[in-house]
């Protein structure tokens, strides 16, 4: 069995992709990974995106110090290999990453997004709760104009699709982004 301090020891070769999570996987085959496995897996989320609080869902989900958001914000190809995981998911959603003719980051539709939206914007959908990861770890990693983005971007899909996403996951997003 894996301590806590184990599996957080575990994240920093894991994101530079020395060493496999607890399944054996590292992270590039994560990011190839087809949206049916990105959909069905349920237990790789916490290791593309650690936070500081402990998982409901994953008892073997490595959880974040003060050491590992330090080394995330010091060290370029974390933030890199950060950003890969951030637009494979972004990818999944539908969603694309860029930056504007201001040099400032944009989260988008892309063109796949009505394809993508109907596997995910639906009441009560697990992939709220992965969102809502996914901004923690951009904000405590530090890539604040990457989650605002994509906070940004998700304020208008629950302007057109409230009573699919519910005010209630809309309040955790928007309390996830504004936790900097």
């Amino acid at each position: 069995m894996y301590s806590e301090q184990n599996l957080t020891a575990m994240i920093v070769p894991f994101y530079l992709g020395k060493k496999s999570d607890l399944e054996g996987r590292k992270i590039q085959q994560m990011w190839a990974w087809d949206f049916e496995k990105l959909e069905c897996a349920h237990d790789y989320i916490q290791w593309l995106f650690p936070i500081a609080e402990k998982s409901h869902f994953n008892s073997h989900a490595p959880v974040v110090d003060e050491n590992i958001i330090q080394a995330f914000r010091e060290n370029p190809h974390l933030q890199k290999n950060l950003l890969q995981s951030f637009s494979v998911m972004l990818y999944f959603y539908g969603l694309a990453i860029s930056r504007d003719e201001q040099s400032k980051v944009v989260v988008e539709k892309s063109k796949n997004y009505p394809d993508r939206k109907q596997e995910w914007v639906n009441m009560f959908n697990h992939n709220y709760l992965r969102i809502t990861r996914i901004l923690k770890c951009l904000i405590a990693f530090g890539l604040i104009q990457e989650a605002q983005a994509f906070y940004e971007c998700l304020q208008k899909i629950y302007q057109e699709d409230s009573d699919q996403i519910g005010g209630e996951t809309f309040q955790y997003w928007t309390d996830a982004v504004n936790s900097a």
